[in-house]
């Protein structure tokens, strides 16, 4: 078991997300913002890494969580960025300079109010599996 390609995966992420259409114009981001926080943006969140080695070599799951963060009244402005990021990672593999991305799954999505309804906040979680 290696965390060694989490760097990498996280560049690939940024990258991918950066580069899709469906998320032009919306920020990619690692940690919340403090001021001016925009009023969109994906946060690349919370990771969780088990081992996924076998015989045949080294290799890591990732458990990764991006938020999509919105400050829109509605959540279908949120739902539809949320669908962008799916169709983001439905792509072709993600090029990683430390390990090769062998699967990318979908997991779960949670989609909630903010802060009396002000805002809206989807958690989406992939599964991504990693040789190393």
């Amino acid at each position: 078991m290696s965390y060694a390609a989490a760097p990498a995966l996280q560049s690939a992420l940024f990258a991918r997300l950066s580069g899709a259409a469906a998320l032009a114009g919306v920020a990619i981001l690692d940690a919340q913002p403090l001021d001016p926080v925009p009023e969109t943006f994906v946060l690349i969140g919370p990771e969780e890494v088990m081992d996924a080695s076998d015989k045949t070599g080294g290799g890591a799951e990732h458990r990764v969580t991006l938020s999509v963060m919105s400050g829109a009244a509605g959540f279908l402005a949120a739902k539809g960025l949320a669908a962008g990021v799916c169709a983001a990672l439905e792509g072709p593999p993600l090029s990683l300079t430390e390990g090769r991305v062998v699967s990318i799954g979908f997991r779960r999505a949670v989609a909630r109010r903010l802060d009396g309804g002000s805002g809206r906040r989807i958690d989406l979680t992939f599964r991504i599996r990693i040789e190393i």
